[in-house]
């Protein structure tokens, strides 16, 4: 039998956010990228154990941060169709622009950037070169 090392439709590489309040995470990918959520699990407490965002061909694992496992912020870059408009949901959805999407000369990317509501900064780009 031919079983996969991993679970199918995720890359071989996964980023894990801790955060406080790591549903306004979760709230903040569907409404900006239109992500999805495919698992979770819910400590007795009500508190986020572990969840699976599917951003694109991507899984985000989210959690909530706790005593063991603190939050942190981090630099998330995304390809996304529109630059643009990923960039107005990011600010309609509570961001906070970091630059205003550009392109600068000698780059194929338009690149925009925006603070998440767990303080993570997300890169959002459009390849038009």
């Amino acid at each position: 039998m031919n079983q996969s090392y991993k679970p199918q439709g995720y890359a071989s590489v996964s980023v894990y956010i801790m955060a406080e309040e790591a549903q306004r995470v979760i709230d903040f990918l569907k409404a900006v990228f239109e992500a999805r959520e495919t698992r979770r699990y819910d400590r007795p407490d009500g508190s986020l154990m572990h969840a699976e965002i599917k951003l694109d061909d991507t899984i985000v694992m989210v959690a909530d941060a706790g005593d063991d496992f603190p939050a942190f912020p981090v630099w998330l870059h995304v390809y996304v169709p529109d630059v643009d408009a990923t960039y107005q949901r990011a600010l309609a959805a509570g961001g906070v622009s970091v630059q205003i999407p550009a392109q600068n000369e000698g780059e194929a990317d338009r690149r925009g950037g925006v603070r998440g509501p767990a303080g993570n900064t997300w890169w959002i780009a459009t390849q038009v070169g």
